[in-house]
Parts: C-alpha cells; structure tokens; sequence
C-alpha cells in the first residue's frame, strides 16, 4: 500500500512541473515568429534585456514580443499569463524605461489603443530568450 501511495505522490509532482509552456501561435503569428529566428540559436533566459537598442520591438501574438538588439541578435519576450489584444490593431505594446534601467522581467507595460491614446491593460514580461546568429552584412 505504501508503495502505491509513493507512486501517486510522484506522479502528482511530476504533473506540477515548472517547465514553461510554448504559446500556440497562429500559422501567420509562427511564420512571422520563425522568420525573425530563423539562422539564430537560442540560448538561456535572462532577467533583463540590455538598455539599449529596445525600441525596435515586434508582436508577434499576445505571449510574444520580439526586440532586435543587432542583424544577429534578438530577444524573444514571453508574457506572463498573456497580453490581451495585444497584435491586433489599433493597439499597441508601451513600455517605459527611466534612466539607465533595462526592461526586466516583472515589469509592466501598458497595452493603448492607438486611435485615443487610453489604456487598454497591461502586461507583466517574463523571461527573456536570447537568439544569436552569423553576422549579416
């Protein structure tokens, strides 16, 4: 009996797995995504993007915003729980930074409505992935 009971506690934490999910990207949303990646090798998360260069930002789709830092290096954002509307026009992704301080994980982005300028939500980022390549010309 004990050991069906540590059979079931096992299986019960193997099931609480903390390995993160990949979004599911409409077929134009992962096209878009494997271009942008495409030649690039991912490399380990990190916290904070580098201060510069965070303005050349593409959506993908609701969990993911892309930042190229260089023709050979990117930074794929992942959301924390979504962005929602966030891809789909008239909106837009802000972000403010202040003084020399990166874009971190758990910092806030405001999601606005292009046409009226208000604030439709807001986002938390997550982990940032690195993607480096072959420099381009």
């Amino acid at each position: 009996m004990r050991g069906i009971s540590l059979a079931l506690i096992g299986v019960a934490v193997a099931s609480c797995s903390t390995a993160a999910e990949q979004p599911i990207r409409s077929a134009q949303a992962q096209d878009q995504f494997q271009r942008l990646v495409a030649g690039k090798i991912a490399g380990p998360t990190v916290n904070c993007l580098p201060s510069s260069r965070t303005s050349d930002m593409t959506v993908i789709d609701e969990d993911t915003v892309v930042f190229r830092q260089s023709s050979s290096r990117l930074y794929v954002a992942h959301m924390q729980g979504g962005c929602s509307n966030l891809g789909q026009a008239p909106y837009a992704l802000l972000t403010k930074q202040f003084g020399s301080a990166s874009l971190c994980h758990g910092d806030i982005a405001q999601v606005v409505d292009t046409h009226t300028g208000m604030t439709v939500g807001s986002c938390v980022f997550g982990d940032f992935t690195p993607y480096s390549g072959p420099m381009n010309g």
